[in-house]
């Protein structure tokens, strides 16, 4: 043990925070009305140690410092009174070039687990013909997911005991081998079980490229980065409907969608490995000893449970079955478990307490059902390209608007945070553009002309990606320091679940609605009528290969139920936009300890 001696203090007037904003004031407090200046001075007295008063002889100075001073100049972020060298980063920042080689290769895991997540959306027709299985492929697509909602919350804490580093390589492992499972499989459980393995590590490569972007950058200038993040993340989730379907369309087949990935997920764990290197709190525990392995177990129980009954009901089993009676309320049961839980562990997994905060419980919700949304519009959105008449390589290729407009809506939001130092009015704006293009969408049809669709997607891109970076930044903005992490898997944890819910929510909207459609469009046709419904539902692919004097019934059976999904995705969507008005705006700092060397101009 050892004392630290005391030391002299003098008082100058320098521009700094007064105490109208006390550290460690509760975070919900220090929320302000949105587009309202702090009202106070700018000149306060504070106390500053000599020794730090000597350490500034390491630093340049301004040469307006000496010179006459107008009674009305003020220092500014822009032109402080002392500024250090223009090589050398602030205290705890790393310099531009290593930030860009850690952040560059966390986002290539980001990309690749992104790609992944909707890779399967213009494959689902082919390897349902290969496995025969159209009714239950919606596994392949909602394995991944579950997985991904059961990983990405414990990520943060795991993390942060064991180090981003090692959490960044178990990661990029297991998405490698279920990645190279998914591409040999020689059936559908195979299949099933490498997209779970996959979707566990995606979801981990996702969420520890966050955490360590918000480890290493302040929160003014932290949405930027965010936005180039969601952008790689947009990039991936845009193109891999496309590049599945490329892959499809050649003489490779659907298989190599998933193998050509496997060097680049060598390459990727391997820069990590050497580039990631942030420190983690040590104590006098053990590692395993801090880890809370129920408040694991519940989580991801629950999950397991709603997927399933939700999956199966009304599509492999009727809603009023057994199984989906009993899996759906056990998982909300468990899921009470888990709450009790966490409220009561050391450590946990998702530290309940921070859903006290206004913005932290709004944001989340925000996340949860816009997530909802998108997710069931990627999925069935090339199903509706696909009635058209397109091949899936091209419907693959008209979600690229949804990717551009993911990129432009987050650099743009981050931008604009980086110069305003606010979040709440641009977070009204792109939320209400995302819900305006959904509802655009559900005026879709068959008939519908290119352009309403590229500005549809192109809008739904924007809003996402701009709400991505807002609420993310609202979020460790209303937390101390120390829990960004866990609070940022607790939002992870909201989309992967939302995504999760989404998908399967449009697959029982879709199930349904077909049926119904099929047997009232086409329920007195005999044998043969009853022939077409079952391969219809069983096989996609089955749609061009039935007699014409059907087709035009069928094809306006499978429009019914993607209009459906789209009205769903409508109401998630509005909820979401709710959801989002409760948010609160909060300071975002310039320096990484939140400790403002100058006062922000208002």
């Amino acid at each position: 043990m050892h004392f630290r001696t005391p030391r002299s203090y003098i008082v100058v007037f320098i521009a700094l925070p007064t105490a109208q904003d006390p550290i460690g004031k509760d975070a919900e407090a220090r929320t302000t009305q949105p587009w309202h200046p702090f009202k106070r001075p700018l000149l306060a007295p504070r106390a500053i140690a000599l020794d730090t008063l000597k350490s500034l002889s390491k630093m340049s100075i301004n040469p307006s410092v000496g010179r006459q001073v107008r009674p009305n100049s003020t220092a500014s972020e822009s032109s402080p009174l002392i500024q250090p060298p223009a090589d050398v980063p602030p205290a705890g920042e790393v310099s531009r070039a290593r930030l860009w080689s850690i952040l560059g290769a966390t986002w290539v895991g980001v990309f690749l687990a992104s790609l992944d997540s909707t890779i399967i959306a213009t494959l689902l027709g082919p390897i349902s013909n290969s496995f025969s299985s159209f009714s239950t492929i919606s596994w392949v697509a909602s394995g991944y997911l579950i997985t991904n909602s059961a990983f990405q919350p414990l990520s943060g804490r795991l993390t942060d005991i064991f180090g981003r580093r090692a959490g960044l390589i178990a990661a990029n492992i297991a998405f490698g081998t279920g990645t190279l499972m998914c591409g040999l499989a020689r059936d559908e459980s195979v299949l099933i079980a490498g997209r779970l393995i996959a979707g566990a590590g995606g979801g981990c490569l996702n969420a520890i490229a966050t955490f360590v972007a918000s480890d290493l950058v302040p929160l003014r200038r932290r949405g930027l980065y965010q936005g180039l993040g969601n952008l790689i993340f947009g990039l991936g989730a845009g193109l891999g409907g496309w590049i599945g379907g490329l892959f499809n369309d050649s003489s490779l087949g659907w298989r190599w969608a998933f193998l050509f990935q496997i060097p680049i997920i060598i390459v990727s764990g391997i820069a990590v490995a050497l580039l990631v290197d942030i420190p983690i709190r040590n104590t006098s525990e053990g590692a395993l000893q801090r880890v809370d392995f129920l408040g694991a177990i519940t989580l991801v129980s629950s999950l397991i449970l709603l997927l399933v009954g939700l999956n199966t009901g009304g599509s492999i089993l009727p809603w009023t079955h057994p199984l989906v009676l009993t899996t759906i309320p056990l998982s909300l049961i468990i899921f009470v478990l888990f709450v009790w839980t966490e409220s009561r562990a050391k450590e946990p997994i998702i530290p309940v307490r921070l859903f006290r905060l206004r913005t932290t419980w709004s944001a989340c919700l925000t996340n949860w059902f816009f997530v909802m949304a998108i997710y069931a519009l990627l999925f069935y959105g090339p199903l509706y390209f696909q009635l058209q008449g397109h091949s899936a390589t091209e419907s693959g290729l008209r979600l690229l608007p949804n990717a551009i407009g993911l990129s432009v809506g987050s650099l743009s939001s981050g931008y604009i945070m980086r110069h305003t130092g606010r979040y709440y009015g641009l977070g009204i704006w792109i939320n209400t553009a995302f819900v305006s293009a959904i509802a655009l969408i559900t005026t879709f049809t068959l008939k519908t002309t290119d352009f309403p669709q590229y500005l549809a997607y192109f809008f739904i891109g924007y809003g996402y990606g701009g709400m991505l970076t807002v609420t993310l930044i609202a979020l460790i903005s209303s937390v101390d320091h120390d829990f960004q992490a866990v609070i940022t898997s607790a939002s992870y944890a909201f989309r992967a679940t939302g995504s999760t819910i989404g998908v399967t929510v449009a697959s029982a909207a879709f199930q349904n609605v077909l049926k119904g459609e099929l047997e009232r469009r086409l329920g007195g046709g005999g044998p043969e009528a009853e022939d077409i419904i079952r391969r219809v539902r069983e096989s996609f692919e089955e749609i061009w290969k039935i007699p014409i004097e059907w087709r035009s019934e069928v094809l306006n059976a499978e429009m019914a139920a993607l209009r459906s999904v789209f009205l769903v995705a409508l109401g998630l969507g509005g909820i979401g936009w709710i959801a989002g008005g409760f948010i609160g705006h909060h300071k975002l700092h310039t320096t990484l300890n939140r400790e403002d060397i100058h006062e922000e101009e208002d």
